[in-house]
């Protein structure tokens, strides 16, 4: 009699633990690469840096695993990448929750198709993106900006994005695999 009402009991801590962590590894990759890459050690090109990781991030977890990314993880992506940005308040979460919304709405065209179409995907919405940044930015500042800084942040959109993919893709099916909990 005691052995079966063991058998009935849930999941144990341990293996509840390892789920909730591999459920949170998305939202928690994206913040602590935003802390460290806004780490101030003077690394050329690492204000372009910050808005391709963050984009990239967003646009891979909401693709491929939407319910470990939620808006409000999003929201607080964009808050934080502002503040270390020093760009005005709100600007990068509205625009990194456009960019999950667009890729929520594309999901069931992208999550099948081939990296090539992924990254060409990625690649017009970062544009876009940085365009809509540049845009509210000039705006907000009432002076035309420069289209140089636009243009280097969407080339290292561009750029990034294979090398993120590779490595969020070895997470998402290895150790960061929710299934696997």
């Amino acid at each position: 009699m005691a052995g079966r009402s063991a058998l009935r009991r849930g999941p144990g801590v341990w293996r509840r633990l390892d789920a909730a962590s591999r459920h949170a590894w998305p939202a928690f990759c994206t913040l602590f690469g935003l802390f460290l890459i806004g780490l101030p050690v003077g690394l050329p090109g690492q204000a372009e840096l910050r808005p391709a990781y963050a984009m990239a991030c967003v646009f891979f977890w909401s693709l491929y695993r939407p319910t470990s990314f939620p808006a409000p993880v999003v929201a607080v992506t964009g808050l934080l990448l502002d503040l270390l940005n020093l760009s005005q308040l709100g600007i990068w979460a509205v625009l990194l929750l456009l960019l999950q919304g667009a890729t929520l709405a594309a999901r069931r065209r992208l999550a099948p198709s081939g990296f090539f179409l992924n990254w060409a995907a990625f690649t017009g919405l970062a544009t876009l993106l940085s365009a809509l940044f540049w845009a509210a930015q000039s705006l907000l500042t009432l002076t035309l900006l420069s289209l140089v800084p636009l243009a280097v942040q969407i080339l290292t959109c561009a750029g990034i994005y294979p090398a993120m993919a590779a490595l969020f893709i070895r997470a998402h099916r290895g150790a960061a695999a929710s299934e696997l909990a």
